[in-house]
């Protein structure tokens, strides 16, 4: 089985009006006027699982500022998880700082959504490590049972469109003030699971999940067993970040990393699936 569980979809109003949006959303204007942005419907998604054998996709629209635009964006989702129970699930996007935002988590629960993001801190104007900005959004996802996406970046590397400044500190910060929360950080953390080999780390990072979006633009294939190794293998997960890229390219990476078959499923499906079940990650904070 293939879960992938970071897929973006636009609603057609979004795209049909996207420079008029972009006056006033800066970081979708960024994004959507990337070198590598691509635009993706419901029906492009179900195409694209088709295609590649991928089983299940967690969809979601984008973070905007305005919660009315992210409003809209959960209504497409709504359609998708609507027409397609078996093969999409929802993810609602909100503007964690405005009011409203707590009401539409519960409401998407209430409608079979199963978390909240892909939260874009910067471009939401979301300071991760402030307690005071961040804990409506981390107590409406917990309580109405839901996880959190969240975007974050290496702080070193190559710099390009929506890299952010929010990274393994930040990620870090967020779990320590919120061990409720059951939080899966996008693009490997920005390398935050390295830290779990510190054992403080691994013990106030027990909430934390990576996904693996962008891999094929920012690390070897290597990285994968090094995960493994540093014994946070159940917790990454695929993600493709599509319709930018899709499973072609990640299975060239994962054959190229001598990583055993059982990891290879964890990492394709059964951590995806046993973090949606609620089940924990083992910790050995000595």
């Amino acid at each position: 089985m293939i879960v992938d569980c970071h897929v973006h979809v636009y609603p057609p109003e979004v795209v049909a009006d996207a420079e008029k949006i972009g006056r006033t959303e800066e970081h979708f204007a960024l994004l959507a006027s990337g070198k590598v942005h691509k635009w993706a419907s419901i029906e492009d998604v179900i195409e694209g699982m088709d295609r590649d054998g991928v089983d299940q996709s967690w969809i979601f629209g984008f973070a905007f500022k305005d919660q009315g635009l992210c409003s809209l964006c959960n209504d497409y989702v709504l359609e998708g998880i609507r027409r397609y129970p078996e093969r999409l699930k929802g993810l609602a996007v909100v503007s964690p700082s405005v009011r409203g935002a707590e009401e539409e988590v519960i409401r998407r629960r209430e409608e079979g959504f199963i978390g909240v993001g892909e939260i874009f801190p910067q471009g939401q104007n979301l300071d991760l490590t402030d307690i005071r900005q961040t804990w409506r959004l981390a107590g409406a996802a917990d309580e109405a049972g839901m996880l959190l996406l969240i975007h974050t970046a290496e702080p070193v590397g190559h710099d390009y469109a929506g890299k952010g400044n929010v990274g393994p500190r930040e990620a870090a910060e967020f779990c320590i003030n919120h061990p409720e929360a059951r939080v899966i950080f996008a693009h490997f953390g920005g390398g935050l699971w390295l830290y779990e080999l510190m054992p403080e780390m691994r013990l106030y990072l027990s909430n934390a999940r990576y996904d693996c979006a962008a891999w094929p633009w920012l690390y070897d294939p290597a990285v994968l067993a090094a995960m493994e190794t540093a014994g946070v293998g159940d917790k990454i997960m695929y993600g493709s970040d599509f319709p930018i890229l899709a499973l072609p390219r990640y299975e060239k990476l994962l054959d190229a990393s001598g990583v055993s078959d059982g990891v290879r499923e964890k990492f394709l499906s059964g951590n995806a699936l046993s973090f949606l079940a609620g089940e924990e990650s083992p910790v050995n904070p000595s």
